[in-house]
């Protein structure tokens, strides 16, 4: 039925976010043109001003039923709110955390908070997807604005060879996610998400052209993740990109993909979870050991972690593995609570970096506990986390995920993933040692505007109160999760 020329339920209401977030982005294009060099900072607070709107609006439209529009091709559900709130929020301190890096850099101009804004609408474009065309727009909406963002320093060899780089694994992930969707719409007839999950569970497919066009799926949720054997464009991106884009590529757009992940496995072949459930636990697994058994040999900061993410992500798909409600919410808690401990760690990579100067060593952080105790506190907090020690949040983050896994008979993988982890505490605690046990190789003071002081140590801390009280962040996940699906 239709009413006019439009679908019945033809409704702006749940892309509301969305719609506000392009209409931003355009409008700080355009005023950016005609503001003077010196009147850039306007850019920044309409930047902030349209990002934190569009948060506000992902509550104000809060869905505790699945609502679906534009032809059934969008869903704003729970999840999508969530995670479309928690994405905001992270760009918003990304940008905050990096403005006077930007600044010193000559990139604090419209095209990086338009590039920033237009990654931010592919992120949640992914996140509210119910058609595999438009999680596929949302996926290049983001990447393209990601591929742009690390190359804006031009002058930076590096920088335009990471780009490269990326863009060109970036396309073949994209082939083979375009390639797999195209084997399960031969298979099922449908690109609709629910549909292909309704004529999976019914039965009746080509079954051989659905498993392969799962693997091509996989292979391309995996390269997203940086999942290993997926995973050689992410260090040399970390290292090359200037680390305020390498801050804003390690944190939102892991939620995207969390959000992603769940659309097509959980949300259309959740009947195939015993063929997916397979090839994520051989992807885990190498994910674990190589991040963790790699990144102890490296000297740059953020090349190391790079490697962590990838270990990172390997403990996350552990508890999509339990295909239930328990090991997706795990899963989720992690991905969140791994996207804080990230906006910290960068966080004190870019408060240490100056004009002219990266602090992208090791070396960089030595003696860091008598230049700052408080900073140098808040990076050993972060440290903690992620290296799964109590009372941080990253210890109860990674029991969250081994229970889910243990709970469906993966025992040998939770004593892996345990092994891995003390292997990870060795880089993560060399870091503290640094801090604490050496004396500096730069005495320049440590110079942070009064609004990054205040967020990264609320960011901090708030890896320490999650880990001491991880029920309610947790108890929001499985409701999401649970109001979705």
């Amino acid at each position: 039925m239709t009413t006019g020329a439009l679908p019945v339920n033809f409704d702006f209401v749940p892309a509301l976010p969305e719609i506000a977030l392009l209409v931003g982005a355009c409008v700080v294009l355009l005023v950016d043109l005609v503001l003077p060099e010196t009147r850039r900072s306007w850019s920044y607070w309409l930047t902030q001003l349209v990002v934190v709107s569009t948060a506000w609006l992902s509550l104000y439209v809060f869905h505790e039923a699945p609502a679906h529009t534009f032809g059934n091709t969008f869903i704003a559900d729970t999840l999508a709110d969530v995670l479309k709130f928690l994405s905001c929020v992270t760009v918003a301190l990304t940008l905050a955390y990096s403005r006077s890096y930007l600044a010193a850099r000559g990139l604090f101009r419209g095209e990086t908070f338009a590039l920033m804004m237009f990654a931010l609408l592919g992120m949640m474009v992914m996140i509210s997807a119910n058609h595999f065309l438009l999680l596929y727009l949302g996926l290049e909406l983001m990447s393209l604005s990601l591929y742009a963002m690390i190359a804006l320093q031009r002058d930076s060899g590096q920088a335009v060879e990471a780009a490269m780089k990326y863009f060109v694994l970036g396309a073949l992930a994209s082939g083979l996610l375009l390639y797999g969707m195209s084997m399960i719409y031969g298979a099922t007839g449908t690109l609709d998400v629910a549909r292909v999950a309704t004529t999976v569970f019914a039965g009746g497919v080509n079954k051989t052209m659905l498993a392969f066009g799962l693997v091509f799926v996989v292979s391309a949720i995996a390269f997203k993740l940086g999942a290993v054997p997926y995973h050689m464009w992410l260090p040399d991106v970390y290292e090359g990109a200037p680390t305020a884009m390498t801050l804003f590529v390690g944190s939102a757009p892991k939620l995207a993909a969390f959000g992603f992940m769940t659309r097509l496995l959980v949300g259309s072949l959740a009947a195939m979870a015993f063929d997916w459930q397979g090839m994520l636990l051989i992807l885990s697994l190498l994910s674990m050991i190589a991040g963790n058994v790699i990144a102890i040999s490296q000297t740059n900061i953020k090349r190391m972690l790079a490697y962590s993410t990838i270990a990172n992500m390997g403990y996350m798909l552990m508890g999509f593995l339990a295909a239930n409600i328990n090991g997706y919410s795990a899963a989720m808690f992690y991905t969140i609570t791994y996207v804080m401990t990230t906006l910290v760690s960068f966080g004190m990579v870019l408060l240490l970096s100056r004009a002219g100067f990266e602090a992208d060593q090791l070396d960089d952080f030595k003696g860091l506990n008598q230049r700052s105790p408080w900073y140098a506190f808040l990076m050993l907090l972060t440290m903690f986390s992620l290296a799964g020690i109590p009372p941080t949040v990253g210890f109860y983050a990674k029991f969250a995920v081994i229970e889910a896994a243990v709970d469906v008979g993966l025992v040998w993988l939770a004593v892996v993933a345990v092994m891995a982890s003390l292997i990870g505490a060795f880089y993560y605690l060399r870091i503290v040692k640094l801090m604490y046990f050496d004396d500096p190789v730069d005495d320049a003071p440590l110079e942070a505007r009064s609004d990054t002081r205040v967020l990264l140590s609320i960011n901090g801390l708030a890896l320490l109160l999650l880990g001491i009280f991880p029920q309610w962040l947790l108890g929001m996940c499985v409701v999401a999760l649970t109001r979705s699906y």
